[in-house]
């Protein structure tokens, strides 16, 4: 099934994409098993996404358990309710107006629909506030706290609210900088 770029685009967001048109983005192989195992979290917040093409926004609940992901996405223009369930090496989008798309990994899904590129996995890093790989560049604030981070031809900003260790707010743009992407954390357990 082809779906058209706006309709997944609604989708995409739940990931926390900032989509990259066909910018070349390296892969996050440097990962080590103990990173992808040790991420847990389950977080609630407003995503948005500007591309020089599109501007959007949409609601999520996000619960990772290792490589394991569940991400449910409403009110993304128009596009209603949307799954996205996830473990390595099957990765499957399920929505009213796209169907069901499957592919290996988050990137393989979105590229699959669309033909963009965008950093999913190390946004799993990220939001604990870790480099997802040995060849990220990390800056601290004066607490000691990540507020940087160079890795994969993206930047992530990270912000905190008074003194949490982990960030309530990041904010993605790429290295040619026509892609934005800002994660509000509203709830963490």
């Amino acid at each position: 099934m082809k779906l058209k770029p706006t309709l997944f685009f609604c989708t995409a967001i739940s990931l926390g994409l900032a989509l990259t048109g066909c910018q070349t983005m390296q892969s996050p192989s440097k990962i080590t098993s103990q990173q992808q195992t040790a991420q847990q979290f389950k977080i609630t917040g407003k995503i948005g996404v500007r591309t020089p093409q599109q501007n959007g926004s949409a609601f999520y609940g996000w619960t990772q358990v290792g490589d394991q992901f569940a991400i449910d996405l409403t009110g993304a223009l128009g596009i209603g309710q949307t799954s996205i369930r996830g473990q390595v090496g099957d990765v499957t989008l399920t929505s009213s107006k796209t169907g069901t798309i499957q592919a290996e990994t988050p990137e393989e899904l979105l590229f699959k629909a669309t033909g963009w590129q965008a950093p999913i996995t190390y946004l799993i890093s990220w939001i604990n506030a870790e480099p997802a790989s040995k060849n990220a560049e990390v800056k601290k604030d004066t607490a000691g706290r990540i507020e940087n981070i160079q890795e994969g031809g993206w930047s992530a900003t990270l912000s905190y609210s008074d003194q949490q260790k982990l960030p309530n707010k990041l904010v993605l743009i790429d290295d040619a900088q026509q892609n934005r992407v800002t994660l509000t954390i509203q709830t963490r357990n």
